[in-house]
């Protein structure tokens, strides 16, 4: 039979000049002038590209025809690792506990809350539907509740709805005194919202034309538009915009920041509809985070997680609530290089924070006095974390632990006594044995000699000798550490003898915040470098060989997936490049993009600066293509993507097809239905798992017979 013919996509060249340079790209064309409507509607986008993006979508289909049968087999085991009947660990929050559960089936979850007191969730026992979501995404190609929530009183309850994958939500406001939802919900909002703490008006934060994150406005929790109330207007483009409450329920606080500068602004409970108050202005380079843990004496008190002083990977401070000014703030837990303050959270008597060193995590709690013990775990590679709850008056702390070979488990930890209990332990259905995987931590030497830790996971009896396949996995940008953690869907690798590895690479923060700031703007080739330095380590070890590895990442790790490919395409077999965010210079020179300004503090700003623009040009993998052996590539995109906009993986997949030298087919698949995150459906985004995972197979198959 003759190889399926991919699409050729039609060269326009267009020419830009920008600050003395000039580049021209021959597939700009791909990118909708219609692009704002789109997203929010994705039936908009223009007959030719669509036709375009359909013939590619056919190919992909032609071409991993021969594993549909691997596909439904992958997706089956994922699945038989699931629960389908599964349901959280509820939260007490007053006379209730809050949780989710799924019912047999359902693609989305049902909200419910019972009696405190109740041993279990679930219907007979007390059980209110809150939100059955299953039943509102019925008919709809794209359903997502991004938030959820109950006001203090109990009395409603509130949910965001994205109904494109585009990230612009609706948020509606349940009565559950009469079951109805009140009419004029919230229109174009980030589905970032929060009750007052009196529970009688809403916050939330309205998404412009751009898609940006731009002022925060009120209303009366049971009012509509004519009520809204504009509370504050961000006059910066680059800062994105939250709102939440302090853990004691105090304040509501609206967090505005970028990558390197934040700044909060606090509205007291006791005067919901005051301006909000600044706690430190912002001051370019000083980044922090602000909670309320006032005294039995009733002192006001915050405390605040910050960079300041020199703090690379922050430290805790305390000052009066009265005056929360920079100048007041006294050291309370002193910064460690190394250890990396990664989030913290106040109860009554004890304040509990998550370090991180060397790619693992440990939970810290501090009492009033200041005595100080720790959660930690003996294991090479695991992850910990925190569920802060709702509650403030409580000795009660939750957190998760996991591992690659050790399903979650949810504990409940009683701060005074050091008591440990066992609530839940993630079920798998079709079996798992611990016993017969292992977890191990390697690092490999980067070329300037920084050790980049990497977690890997295989089955106890997979061979060393270079013959297992082998996925890698990377990210690498906005601070963000990949925690080994435990994931049913791996195990349809491993368990086919493929050994999986994560590169804790540069541009994460799993060895503190100096490893972010190494990996970024002027430095962000360190995170290529790395991981290309991990794959090689893994093959000196006997973890792989090269031409048998498939690297894998998305979105900004998709970034790193375009990158490597340039830079040592005989290193993989193949690449799986997820949204990936491939158009760097072009997306970074476009102001009109959701995420452009916001973005340049990440990779730098090529519309003012030509030492930048030099430097994005130099690496950003679309204007990196040349002719060489590309190995076989998979990218994906979502029509209706805000973050990473699906032209990116189109045009970058026509230009390596166009310039491969190998004869390694280049794949495109673009969800039409959806944005960054995928399918929202649970078994529909693990049926998008395995078609990666299949290709997986399918490369290192591919690869080996033409080798």
């Amino acid at each position: 039979m003759p190889s399926p013919v991919p699409p050729v996509a039609k060269i326009v060249p267009v020419r830009h000049e920008q600050l003395g340079r000039t580049r021209t790209d021959d597939y700009a064309w791909m990118k909708d002038d219609n692009w704002r409507e789109v997203l929010r509607d994705p039936a908009m986008i223009k007959p030719d590209v669509k036709a375009y993006l359909e013939a590619e979508n056919a190919y992909v289909k032609t071409m991993l025809a021969p594993t549909e049968a691997l596909q439904a087999q992958m997706f089956g085991e994922m699945k038989g690792r699931i629960k389908e009947d599964d349901s959280s660990v509820p939260a007490p929050d007053g006379a209730f506990a809050y949780y989710i559960r799924y019912e047999q089936g359902a693609q989305h979850p049902v909200y419910a809350r019972r009696p405190r007191d109740s041993s279990q969730g679930g219907q007979g026992s007390g059980e209110e539907v809150l939100l059955d979501a299953d039943a509102m995404a019925k008919g709809k190609a794209f359903f997502q509740v991004g938030a959820a929530e109950h006001s203090p009183d109990h009395a409603l309850y509130a949910f965001a709805v994205d109904e494109q994958g585009s990230e612009v939500y609706r948020v509606y406001v349940k009565d559950l005194v009469t079951g109805e939802i009140l009419p004029r919900p919230v229109e174009s909002s980030t589905g970032d919202f929060v009750f007052s703490p009196c529970s009688q008006w809403l916050f939330w934060i309205w998404r412009d034309a751009e898609g940006r994150p731009a002022r925060l406005y009120r209303r009366p929790a049971r009012g509509g538009p004519a009520d809204d109330v504009l509370v504050y207007d961000e006059p910066d483009d680059g800062f994105f915009m939250g709102v939440s409450l302090t853990s004691s329920r105090a304040y509501v606080v609206l967090g505005l920041g970028n990558q390197e500068t934040s700044e909060a602004r606090l509205i007291p409970a006791s005067d919901p509809t005051t301006e909000p108050k600044v706690v430190e202005p912002r001051t370019e380079g000083l980044r922090y985070e602000v909670d309320h843990w006032p005294g039995d004496d009733g002192a006001g008190r915050f405390v605040i997680r910050t960079n300041a002083d020199g703090a690379i990977d922050f430290k805790l401070v305390e000052t009066e609530a009265a005056e929360p000014a920079r100048a007041t703030w006294r050291d309370l837990v002193p910064h460690k290089a190394g250890r990396l303050i990664a989030g913290f959270h106040a109860y009554r008597g004890h304040l509990v924070r998550l370090e991180r060193v060397e790619a693992n995590n440990r939970i810290v709690i501090r009492a009033r006095d200041g005595a100080e013990h720790a959660i930690a775990v003996d294991e090479e590679a695991y992850a910990l974390s925190l569920e802060g709850g709702y509650e403030y008056d409580t000795t009660v702390m939750r957190f998760v632990y996991q591992s690659p070979t050790t399903p979650r488990q949810w504990f409940d930890y009683d701060m005074a006594t050091r008591e440990r209990t066992l609530l839940k332990t993630q079920e798998i259905p079709s079996g798992h044995d611990p016993a017969a995987y292992v977890t191990r931590r390697l690092n490999a030497r980067a070329r300037d000699g920084q050790l980049v830790p990497i977690t890997v996971l295989m089955k106890k009896d997979t061979p060393l000798d270079g013959s297992a396949p082998l996925l890698l996995y990377g990210y690498g940008s906005y601070g963000a550490a990949m925690e080994p953690a435990f994931s049913i869907r791996n195990l349809s690798l491993v368990d086919r003898g493929w050994i999986w590895a994560t590169a804790h690479i540069r541009g994460g923060s799993e060895k503190g915040w100096g490893w972010f700031l190494d990996g970024r703007k002027d430095r962000k080739k360190n995170s290529f470098t790395d991981f290309i330095a991990c794959a090689e380590h893994l093959v000196e070890e006997g973890y792989g060989k090269a031409g048998r590895i498939v690297a894998y990442g998305g979105s900004a790790g998709g970034m790193l997936m375009g990158a490597v490919a340039n830079l040592r395409p005989d290193l993989w077999a193949g690449i799986i490049a997820a949204v990936p965010f491939v158009d760097v210079l072009n997306t970074m020179s476009d102001t009109d993009l959701p995420l452009t300004p916001p973005e340049w503090p990440e990779w730098g700003n090529p519309l003012e600066d030509p030492v930048a623009y030099d430097y994005i040009a130099s690496y950003s993998p679309y204007d990196n293509v040349e002719p060489l052996p590309y190995p076989a590539i998979l990218a994906t995109g979502g029509l209706s993507d805000p973050r990473v906009t699906y032209w990116e993986p189109a045009k970058w997949a026509a230009k390596v097809r166009r310039c491969t030298t190998g004869g390694q087919p280049v794949l495109l698949k673009i969800n039409m239905e959806a944005g960054h995150g995928g399918a929202s459906g649970r078994f529909d985004f693990l049926k998008e798992i395995a078609l990666d995972y299949a290709f997986a197979v399918w490369a290192v198959e591919l690869g080996w017979e033409q080798a």
